[in-house]
């Protein structure tokens, strides 16, 4: 068999992860989806080789995808983590990061505050970042 198959360490939680992606960040969604699982299908690991267990043949990495500038400094970059299995050909997708503020935006509408989405447990602190932000830009 050629390739690598795609597994996950909670898949419930992984889709819930992805669903949120794709409403929230289409790019990343469509990246992730088009150019990235093929790619891990091939062989092809992309993102940054975070750890290795030669005992148990697996290696674990991290691999950032596309966002927003100004996302990305309110909520931190978007990763996918993944672990791969070389003895068993199989890619197991952990988790997508950051994961609070996409699982609160998969079990609730987010809202935005200047084109940024922000967190309702958070919201203060987030705006304050926003507007931190966008002094600093001025």
């Amino acid at each position: 068999m050629k390739g690598y198959i795609l597994d996950y360490v909670n898949e419930n939680e992984y889709h819930k992860l992805e669903r949120a992606l794709k409403k929230y960040n289409m790019l990343a969604y469509k990246k992730l989806n088009f150019e990235y699982y093929p790619a891990l299908r091939g062989g092809n690991f992309l993102g940054e080789k975070i750890s290795a267990n030669k005992k148990d043949g697996t290696i674990t990495y991290e691999l950032k995808l596309p966002s927003d500038h100004m996302f990305t400094q309110v909520h931190g970059d978007v990763k996918l983590h993944y672990i791969v299995y070389t003895k068993q050909n199989t890619v197991m997708l952990d988790t997508i990061t950051p994961s609070d503020i996409l699982l609160e935006g998969h079990m609730a509408e987010l809202t935005t505050y200047k084109g940024v989405m922000i967190s309702k447990q958070n919201e203060a602190k987030d705006m304050f970042k926003i507007d931190l932000l966008n002094m600093l830009n001025k």
